[in-house]
């Protein structure tokens, strides 16, 4: 075991030898290994980012949550000129599913609408993404609250002029004073500010909480009627965990339908989009920009891998009478095969290094530009160097055999 340690001792001196004598053919050498694994790692860090973002995005929604609307959240094989002739959804749809719909936790009536505009004084909020909606949101999508509280059922099916803020826009608006019980501007109608949201961060699904405002959807519907084209309506529902989603999914459609009058064989005329969908959806995007980034950074790796074992072939070429000598002195064949396989596999876990230091530096420099936590794994630090490594054995093992194969006097010849 001793003769082992000394001998990967001896291998990581030649190593830092070839790197010292011959900078710039080790340099351009380890540059394909650098640029592999950095190309690697950095798209598996990425997608791993991603992945986390969001799951903390969706973390408080359960992926069984139903939006029926009239759109589909993903390819549909209905023709687009039908889609438009589907009905919106409306709010006795809403009220008749709340009060007959089985194994439902909540269901909520949500209007989607264009941003506005809000003011409180002479301070001015513009960009807002204002969700008009029944009080049931606040169960369904997990909201938390800094301060104050939800509007309640009450509230909401009168259309009481009450609003909560997110987080940013209740800076925006008020500073670091005390926004509950202030009252602001909105289609200009004044509105009573009854709750402000915790702070979320940005979003990768459209608006943050931060930058939404919640009011009554009955608020809107008062004043603007139910035929708005300039607003989208959706119901949410939310079913009671461990049930049978396809039998769920077939109640839903037959209440819709049985409501609208639709006969059998006619197809339906709404969507029911289910969150896990669009997550497996998002999911199979995610997995093959996976696959692309192995595909893409494995030529960088190949490249990487010939430059090692170029300079693997070189150095057995200016060693050979040392392995001559070493030969002549009683050195077995597995002794030379080891000592070139350590020193390949030395050179390759030194561009990994650099590759997966390029990658950290990359992901600091990222996360403190940008509103988005890009973590490097303990797993993915793990994988790069084990891929280094890989990529130095396979790299050297033909120069270390050939080495390990020389005759000891031919070699000491050779050398001469």
């Amino acid at each position: 075991m001793i003769v082992y340690f000394r001998l990967l001792k001896e291998s990581f001196v030649f190593a830092i030898n070839a790197l010292m004598n011959n900078k710039l053919r080790t340099l351009l050498s380890l540059l394909g290994v650098t640029i592999g694994i950095l190309s690697i790692i950095a798209v598996l860090a990425a997608v791993d980012s991603l992945d986390k973002k969001i799951a903390k995005d969706l973390s408080s929604l359960d992926k069984n949550t139903i939006y029926l609307m009239r759109f589909s959240f993903g390819p549909s094989d209905v023709p687009k000129w039908k889609r438009e002739q589907f009905p919106d959804v409306n709010y006795d749809e809403y009220t008749y599913l709340e009060s007959t719909l089985k194994d439902t936790e909540k269901v909520a009536y949500q209007l989607f609408v264009k941003n506005e505009s809000i003011k409180f004084d002479s301070k001015l909020v513009s960009d807002v993404n204002v969700i008009p909606v029944t009080n049931e949101l606040v169960a369904i999508e997990g909201l938390e609250l800094a301060s104050g509280r939800f509007y309640n059922a009450a509230e909401s099916n009168s259309g009481t002029a009450v609003i909560v803020l997110g987080n940013e826009i209740a800076e925006g608006l008020f500073g670091n004073s005390y926004a509950i019980g202030k009252n602001v501007r909105l289609y200009g109608q004044r509105l009573t500010v009854i709750g402000v949201l915790k702070k979320q961060g940005e979003s990768l699904f459209g608006d943050s909480n931060d930058t939404s405002v919640y009011l009554p959807v009955n608020f809107i519907r008062k004043r603007y009627g139910d035929n708005n084209e300039a607003m989208t309506p959706v119901i949410i529902l939310k079913p009671q965990k461990g049930i049978d989603m396809d039998a769920y999914k077939a109640m839903v459609s037959q209440k819709i339908r049985n409501l609208r009058g639709l006969k059998a064989g006619e197809m339906d005329t709404f969507f029911i989009n289910v969150l896990s969908g669009f997550t497996d959806f998002i999911d199979g995007i995610i997995g093959q920009m996976n696959v692309v980034g192995w595909i893409i950074s494995g030529f960088s790796l190949l490249v990487g891998g010939f430059g090692i074992a170029n300079i693997m072939f070189v150095s057995v070429k200016e060693r050979t009478n040392l392995i001559g000598i070493q030969k002549s002195l009683g050195a077995k064949n597995r002794f030379i095969l080891f000592q070139f396989l350590f020193e390949a596999v030395i050179l390759s876990l030194i561009g990994g290094i650099i590759g997966l230091f390029l990658v950290w530096i990359i992901a600091i420099i990222l996360t403190n530009v940008m509103d988005f936590e890009f973590v490097l794994s303990m797993s993915n630090i793990v994988l790069g160097t084990s891929l280094a490594a890989l990529i130095g054995l396979i790299s050297g093992i033909l120069p270390a055999i050939s080495a390990s194969k020389l005759d000891p006097v031919e070699a000491i010849r050779t050398g001469m």
